[in-house]
């Protein structure tokens, strides 16, 4: 619904200007709700809505974490919570810390129905919360808000732009934080893996006073989590050799592996105690780097956060709040020693002193293993600051106005980084000397302990870039009651909010040269602003009927205008039928729209090596009729061409000719709490997303391996635009993964979901069962494109999208004791980029087990015990791997592990 004027809209948005009203939410939702049920019908506001209701349910499928539920699963981070809905899916970070998530490693994120991180809207008491990261960010950093202070987490699996705004394509995540606290509170929690690494620590202080006159609750929290180191779960690369699994490593080796001029690849020496001018014949299996001792499966992070929130009554109507927050991380990743040859040619003449060879070469990859390790940091600090007013007007009417202003600032960088124009002047025999102390020493790149400790000083630098995201915003609503009907009284809410958004990244001043031996990247700076208005409706049209007991009509219009793109208008319409008491069926159908975010618009252009999958690796193996064998030998690929390593150069970045998204969604759905099993709820939600205009970063392996599967090589995505191949040895040395507008993405799946409140043996129980099952999830990426098909898959990059996914919860209480057990389902995928009979081209389905114990003898003492992952399940082999020969961002690392918490209140 994107467009740039409507008189339409600038009416609709003249009559939305209608005053205050403030985002509370509900005390119940259907699925995963609180096991106590609400003991009033006060009139409450659900998440999805703006309006006041008596109902007990919200207008959407919700599912609701409480902070019970949040103690006994033992996270120490929200993103651990909400990475194990059956609902999320695809990217959104992993154990190991160690992805760069739109310019900021180390940050965490939740991404619904696999959509992206981007599509899903956080809230923190209703409110939008600042991008994070370390600068130009696309989504919120969930490492900002401490889980001990959050009450509850409801999570809206519904488009709902037409009630908060752009970016809730895939639903919204809305986080409270507890209010109204009197006493103290002090929490210790320890944690480590049953290997005796990866140690979790936090402490947690909460402190609350509340009178008539308001509250005030304040909070230091303070978490840290040790290294897993790489090896330790995975020794080395896996990649299958005639039918085994072999290591494989990276073909950037320590001795310098490098072409000759006479064609024939070679590498240098790579024994410490052995000749300097030594070369053989490059070999893969012989020569390449296991670079898995200098990664690590979980990288070391420390939060630090202080909170307050208060609120005081100004007269019997009127109350003036304000909610302060702030929050460090520090936080850092191992990574191998920098190679050389990634990011510039180096070329070395026969008559060069160093060039035992006779032959001019170009020297493709040499590892600077004399340096060590690299070190990636970061330290981001983010505030975020309310100040608001609401109150009542009469009996029916509730309005408030705020102000939001949040911003993260972040610094991070690498250690051992070469400095490309110091590495060629000390190949230049007219600029270096071997004299000692010489201000440019010579340097000895081919082969392994010829680099002196003069040299390696001489190139080696630290970078550092900072960056960072700003957003304040207004905004103020009013709710109330229109008028009544027969069927009862129509409920009325409406807004505005104005919004602007920043976000800026200036990366070393040599990265943005090229000359550092690293990604390079441009800088990035932009900003938008956002003018909304909306209005919600709630029109009840029949009331204790014969074909129901109660039926509302729903429907909601927000008008936005942004600086950027122009006006927009979305919309809402729904239904709640209220059959009979026992059971409700609902319906809802929304429009959504997302902007393009600041990097996606401004990123400018960055290179970076990712894990990619050559479908022309072994080639000349495949059977006659394979078209993939006669596309890699049209394409001219040598025969015997094996993919020297697992990552190639990919170019991403930004895009300023981004177009916004538009988007539809369809949810019908159903709730019974049947008479004969009191205690028993169940849900059934059929969920239909399709998003046009999609902005989209195709895998680069997705790219390759749908080019070289296309009979002639006629698919676009074998342009040059998209890669390159070196036509002397066959590898890719160019590939692009910028985002482009594609044509649509359809998601379609199921939602089921179970709560059973009973008792048994004297002990109050609950079971919930909560089940996803994705049924289409289809990228075309431009029109007239073969549609990418993900359900059912593991992709090399955007995580995975299984069929199904589940988590069942087993709670019981009895007097002091109390303990729960959980299952976590991940249904069985097939590799997207492997071929049918490679080792690795599925990964079976995993059920990981969960299970805790608390023990509370008086309400100011109790200590829990819990462990992870019970069965030590071990995360599948899959060829697409991301990292550790496996998906880490869907299954689990580390094995079993322990933790154990004591908590003190007075």
């Amino acid at each position: 619904m994107y467009f740039k004027r409507n008189p339409l809209a600038v009416s609709v948005g003249a009559l939305l200007c209608a005053g205050f009203s403030t985002v509370a939410l509900a005390q119940q939702a259907e699925q995963g709700a609180t096991s106590e049920s609400a003991k009033t019908l006060d009139t409450v506001q659900v998440t999805g809505s703006h309006i006041k209701r008596l109902q007990l349910s919200g207008v959407g499928p919700v599912s609701v974490v409480d902070a019970e539920a949040i103690e006994r699963s033992g996270a120490t981070s929200v993103d651990t919570l909400l990475q194990r809905l059956p609902a999320s899916a695809g990217f959104a970070g992993s154990q190991s810390n160690a992805y760069w998530a739109e310019n900021g490693y180390g940050t965490t994120q939740v991404n619904l129905r696999g959509l992206g991180i981007n599509r899903t809207l956080v809230l923190l008491n209703g409110r939008r919360v600042v991008n994070g990261g370390t600068g130009a960010n696309s989504s919120v950093d969930l490492n900002i808000i401490p889980v001990a202070l959050i009450e509850r987490i409801e999570v809206l699996k519904d488009g709902a732009s037409a009630i908060y705004g752009a970016d809730a394509v895939a639903g919204v995540v809305n986080i409270i934080t507890k209010k109204n606290y009197d006493g103290a509170e002090a929490a210790v929690r320890y944690g480590q893996t049953f290997e005796s690494d990866g140690e979790e620590k936090s402490f947690d202080f909460a402190w609350g006073i509340t009178s008539d006159r308001g509250s005030l609750m304040a909070g230091i929290n303070y978490s840290e989590t040790g290294t897993v180191n790489m090896a330790s779960r995975a020794p080395c690369g896996l990649g299958e050799v005639d039918g085994q699994l072999e290591c494989v490593g990276s073909s950037a080796t320590i001795g310098g592996r490098a072409l000759l001029a006479d064609g024939s690849r070679v590498n240098f020496n790579q024994d410490p105690n052995g000749d300097g001018d030594f070369y053989e014949p490059y070999s893969a299996a012989k020569h390449n780097y296991n670079g898995n001792p200098y990664l690590n499966a979980v990288n070391p992070i420390k939060r630090l956060s202080f909170s307050l929130f208060g609120d005081s009554t100004v007269n019997e109507t009127t109350r003036v709040f304000t909610e302060l927050m702030f929050t460090n991380r520090q936080s850092d990743q191992l990574a191998t020693p920098g190679s050389l040859g990634v990011y510039r040619p180096i070329n070395i003449a026969a008559s060069h002193p160093t060039n035992p060879t006779g032959q001019d070469l170009l020297l493709q990859r040499r590892r600077l293993e004399e340096a060590g390790p690299r070190e990636f940091f970061q330290e981001t600090n983010t505030f975020r600051v309310v100040a608001g007013i609401e109150g009542q007007l009469g009996m029916n009417w509730d309005w408030s106005a705020a102000l939001n202003w949040g911003r993260n600032t972040g610094v991070d960088g690498s250690t051992n980084v070469a400095n490309l124009d110091r590495v060629d002047d000390t190949l230049n025999t007219a600029l270096c000397s071997n004299t000692p102390g010489a201000a440019i020493p010579c340097g000895d790149y081919l082969g392994y302990g010829d680099l002196t400790p003069e040299v390696l000083n001489y190139i080696l630098f630290r970078t550092r870039d900072n960056g960072g995201n700003d957003q304040k915003s207004f905004t103020a609503n009013i709710s109330g009651q229109l008028f009544e009907m027969p069927a009862g009284w129509v409920g009325f809410a409406s807004g505005i909010e104005v919004r602007k958004e920043r976000g800026w990244r200036d990366p070393d001043p040599l990265t943005v040269l090229g000359i550092a031996n690293t990604n390079q990247q441009d800088p990035i700076a932009g900003e938008y602003t956002a003018k909304e208005a909306f209005a919600e409706f709630a029109v009840p049209l029949l009331q204790d009927s014969v074909i129901a007991e109660s039926l509302t009509l729903n429907a909601a219009v927000r008008y936005s205008d942004y600086d950027l793109f122009g006006e927009d208008v979305n919309y809402k319409v729904g239904l709640d039928w209220q059959i009979v008491p026992s059971l409700k069926v609902r319906a809802n159908y929304a429009t959504a729209f997302r902007i393009p975010n600041i990097p996606e618009l401004f990123g400018g252009v960055a290179e970076g090596n990712l894990t990619t999958t050559d479908p022309c690796s072994g080639w000349s193996s495949l059977p006659a009729d394979s078209v993939v064998r006669q596309n890699c030998q049209s394409y001219g690929v040598p025969a015997g061409y094996v993919q020297p390593g697992n990552t190639i150069l990919t170019t991403s970045g930004g895009n300023p000719n981004l177009e916004p998204e538009d988007a539809k969604s369809l949810t019908v759905g159903a709730v019974w709490t049947p008479s004969f099993l009191p205690g028993l709820t169940l849900t059934v939600d059929y969920f239909n997303i399709k998003i046009d205009n999609a902005i989209q970063r195709i895998d680069g392996s997705t790219k390759l391996s749908i080019c070289y599967n296309t009979p002639g090589l006629v698919h676009p995505f074998c342009g040059n635009d998209n890669f390159t191949r070196n036509p002397i040895t066959g590898e890719v040395d160019f590939l692009s993964s910028q985002p482009v507008n594609a044509a649509n993405e359809r998601v379609r799946g199921i939602d089921l979901g179970g709560l059973y409140e009973f008792a048994v043996a004297g002990f109050d129980s609950t079971l919930s069962v909560d089940v996803s099952y994705l049924d289409q999830y289809d990228v075309r990426p431009f029109p007239g494109a073969e549609v990418i098909e993900y359900a059912g898959k593991i992709t090399g990059g955007r995580g995975s999208f299984t069929h199904w996914r589940a988590l069942t919860s087993l709670t019981m209480e009895r007097e002091a004791w109390s303990g729960s057990y959980s299952l976590q389902y991940i249904g069985k995928a097939d590799d997207i980029n492997a071929s049918p009979g490679d080792i690795g081209d599925h990964a079976p389905s995993v059920t990981y087990h969960n299970v805790q114990l608390k023990y509370a003898p008086n309400k100011t003492f109790d200590v829990s015990f819990g462990i992870d992952n019970l069965y030590d399940k071990k995360a599948p082999f899959i060829q697409s791997y991301t990292d550790a020969n496996t998906d880490t961002m869907t299954y689990d690392l580390l094995g079993r592990r322990w933790y154990a918490r004591v908590g003190y209140h007075w």
